[in-house]
């Protein structure tokens, strides 16, 4: 499996960022500005670990996993929240179904690697492995 990473941050410097940390080594990633267009990709057949901004305008990261799961895009992929706040908020308590980590900005390059790897590693395994049934 591919691994594809999606960088939701209404910040261009920040997208950017993440993209030469990441791409680097070996993750194919895709930047888009917003909860909307990130909804737009995942329709359109994106798989893979999303890292989402948590305070972005028009439809802020929470509303925006709120949107995935209504529309049960979640599938075959993680999401990870992104975001410079210290203190998880209490939507993470709410989504915790669907959201696996809170990755804090500034964040550390080569834990990013290690985190973004594991959930790659994660999906292969969870896609690899179907249910006996």
């Amino acid at each position: 499996m591919e691994r594809n990473v999606m960088v939701v941050d209404d910040e261009l410097d920040i997208r950017v960022t993440v993209k030469a940390v990441l791409g680097p080594r070996g993750f194919n990633v895709m930047l888009v500005e917003s909860g909307a267009k990130c909804i737009e990709e995942l329709e359109n057949g994106f798989k893979g670990v999303i890292l989402m901004d948590v305070m972005m305008p028009d439809m802020d990261g929470w509303a925006t996993v709120r949107e995935i799961t209504n529309r049960g895009l979640q599938k075959g992929n993680i999401i990870s929240m992104l975001t410079a706040k210290h203190e998880p908020d209490t939507d993470l308590e709410e989504l915790a179904e669907s959201v696996i980590y809170y990755v804090r900005k500034p964040f550390e390059p080569n834990e990013l690697v290690a985190v973004v790897g594991e959930y790659c590693d994660l999906l292969v395994e969870m896609n690899g492995e179907g249910s006996n049934d």
